[in-house]
């Protein structure tokens, strides 16, 4: 049975046995976030294994129980590693960037414990590391619903949502990588068959926001954040729509920028590649980072996890203070010599078919959930 890691030094943990290889996100205490130390590592790994013949599967998990929460993997934006199959199995917290490294994954396996959430807009950044093209490529308009809210999802959701592949129970889920393991093989038949027999069917919940799709496409189909928080205001108001409550309250208090930026970033994403995304997330952070039009993201950090007072004082501070102008200072494209250099492929991978058909057909009641190609 695959021992859990106990090598606290170690921020990535490697193991090669025989054409599998194991890659450990080794930093529990920190909810396994990716740093710049812990995304080198695992672009190295993957690089060597890209040129190994005998590696043929990668399994991908995190220590203790957050895959991971954060960070930058533009670099991994292509979903695997060069002909290598890529297994993730996620057990615990999957926020923000760490999604980008799970999400195009071969096979993405999630388990009762798996929260997912993008929650980068509430403190003045954007949802960056591909999920502008990630989300606007789910179902109507819930991209723009987790993107604006920073609403969570857990596995059975994800499932639902196409951002998963497979189900299975906490309890199985080291003897589904101890399967893996003694499998050795990157076949992609027998990879499905050996995840298949640990998966299980899963439904989201009766009160799941999966299940409020037409509240959600109604209100985030406006035009404006304005437009779509005085809608979401009117349903709040309806009978048997208490769920709006918590999440109005989460919209009012984040930063006017970051969601006019995420909100802009995400419907532009609708009509761009995936390297035509990765290259406007890169301007947004940089531009953000340097605090162009505001400094935000320093404050919202500050809040939340310097003095931890939850009380940011945002500049501008309101949502009709954020000017079309000055978003679109921060969506200039930079002189190619400063733009984000990618592989001219990108798009041809797993993303078309898995957003083709979903075990949950509420959730696929238009094209918006086919990637483009």
């Amino acid at each position: 049975m695959a021992q859990e890691p106990t090598n606290p030094e170690q921020v990535v943990l490697v193991e090669e046995v025989k054409h599998v290889r194991l890659l450990i996100l080794n930093r529990p205490r920190q909810l396994n976030v990716l740093s710049s130390k812990v995304v080198a590592l695992l672009a190295e790994s993957l690089e060597k294994w890209d040129k190994d013949d005998s590696a043929e599967l990668v399994i991908v998990k995190g220590a203790g129980r957050a895959f991971s929460a954060g960070g930058d993997l533009k670099m991994f934006y292509e979903g695997r590693s060069g002909n290598v199959m890529r297994v993730a199995l996620v057990h615990g917290l999957v926020m923000g960037g760490g999604g980008a490294l799970i999400v195009p994954a071969n096979f993405s396996v999630v388990t009762e414990k798996t929260v997912f959430a993008v929650p980068e807009a509430s403190i003045g950044h954007h949802t960056d590391c591909s999920f502008s093209y990630i989300l606007s490529r789910l179902s109507g308009h819930l991209g723009e619903f987790l993107a604006l809210t920073g609403a969570r999802l857990n596995g059975k959701e994800m499932i639902a949502a196409g951002l998963a592949t497979h189900f299975v129970p906490s309890e199985k889920l080291l003897e589904l990588e101890e399967r893996l393991l003694n499998l050795d093989t990157g076949n992609e038949s027998k990879v499905r068959m050996a995840i298949q027999e640990f998966a299980i069917d899963v439904q989201p919940e009766e009160e799941s926001v999966l299940n409020k799709l037409s509240v959600i496409n109604k209100c985030f189909s406006k035009e404006t954040i304005e437009e779509i928080i005085s809608s979401f205001e009117a349903e709040a108001r309806i009978e048997g729509n208490g769920w709006i409550g918590t999440l109005l309250k989460g919209l009012r208090r984040s930063s006017p920028t970051g969601l006019k930026i995420t909100l802009r970033s995400v419907r532009e994403g609708r009509e761009q590649t995936l390297a035509e995304c990765l290259k406007k997330e890169f301007r947004l952070t940089m531009n953000i980072l340097r605090s162009v039009i505001s400094g935000d993201v320093y404050e919202g950090i500050r809040s939340v996890t310097i003095d931890k007072d939850n009380a940011p004082k945002w500049n501008p501070e309101t949502l009709k203070e954020v000017s079309y102008e000055n978003l679109d200072i921060v969506f200039k494209p930079f002189k190619d010599e400063l733009e984000l250099t990618v592989p001219s492929e990108g798009d041809a991978f797993r993303w078309t078919g898995k957003y083709e058909v979903s075990v949950y057909p509420k959730l696929h009641s238009n094209n918006h959930n086919v990637a483009s190609t």
